[in-house]
């Protein structure tokens, strides 16, 4: 039994959905993953990761995104592809199950992280896909528009900005930092509303301002919203919910840290986190986190 810690921001949402990515990306790869979110220090607020096996779960999941390449996946059926976004398109059978109805562009097709070096091991990215007027689960889907640059491509991109440090980060991995032009929107330290500071970077990059991204939070945070979402409040605020442990306590199954997320009144010790967002652009497209605040009982 193998058990790793790493520093965590809770009023990150990013982090936050990052920390289910580690789990379920443990999940995937080793199996028997158990997380939990240890504040007994405020100073040092840690999640905490256990999985079978001698392996130390994070760094076996930065060495799995190390060697990853990305694959989108799409109907035979829907003639959909990414490959002009330099990302191949693995079209399945058409009576094969597939996550949800086919899209009407490619930017919304499920992505797929695989290395080769371990063919058994795939992980699926596609929470972008869903819809809430069918599922009752907001798809958290915080980059522009339907038609334009796929998940699978923002992917890519976040792996190749940091591909050849991602191992050296394992103490703390979602400070881990680069220069990245677009994201999933899921990490607020990149983004901005040029309306409060005055002015368009946009305008002015690359020579006077550049963003800085955090492209492991971006990744494994899309990976954790596979099987969880925060709660859906309106466009433009969201609640969240994380589960206490302690040096003494047993760590949680993913099913728990999963409805966790939700901000669901549990049986456990548990905070809770209002996310507001708002428009960087025009009203209706991208959307980007703008304050987190925690919410206490009584107020």
């Amino acid at each position: 039994m193998a058990e790793a810690s790493i520093p965590v921001d809770l009023l990150n949402p990013g982090q936050v959905f990052a920390c289910l990515g580690f789990l379920e990306a443990a999940e995937a790869l080793i199996g028997n993953s158990h997380g939990g979110f240890d504040w007994s220090n405020e100073a040092d607020i840690r999640f905490r990761l256990h999985v079978d096996g001698d392996a130390n779960p994070i760094e076996e999941v930065l060495s799995f995104l190390a060697k990853s390449s990305v694959r989108s996946i799409a109907p035979r059926r829907a003639s959909l592809s990414t490959d002009k976004w330099g990302i191949p398109t693995l079209t399945v059978a058409d009576d094969s199950p597939f996550p949800f109805p086919v899209p009407d562009s490619p930017a919304t097709l499920p992505a797929m992280l695989f290395s080769e070096e371990t063919e058994k091991h795939a992980i699926i990215v596609d929470h972008w896909g869903d819809q809430r007027n069918r599922t009752s689960r907001d798809n958290v889907k915080f980059w522009a528009g339907a038609g334009g640059y796929p998940g699978a491509a923002l992917a890519q991109d976040g792996l190749n900005l940091i591909r050849d440090r991602i191992t050296e980060a394992a103490n703390d991995p979602f400070n881990l930092s680069a220069e990245q032009s677009s994201s999933f929107r899921l990490d607020w330290r990149r983004d901005y509303i040029p309306l409060d500071i005055g002015f368009s970077i946009n305008k002015h990059a690359p020579k006077r301002f550049r963003t800085i991204g955090y492209p492991i939070v971006e990744i494994l945070g899309a990976i954790g919203l596979t099987y969880a979402r925060p709660e859906y409040i309106s466009k433009l605020q969201y609640r969240y919910g994380v589960l206490s442990v302690n040096s003494d306590s047993e760590l949680f199954g993913a099913c728990f840290l999963r409805a966790s997320l939700g901000a669901p009144d549990l049986p456990f010790l548990q905070r809770v986190f209002r996310m507001n967002l708002g428009w960087p652009g025009k009203e209706g497209q991208a959307r980007c986190i703008t304050t987190v605040y925690e919410e206490f009982p009584n107020e």
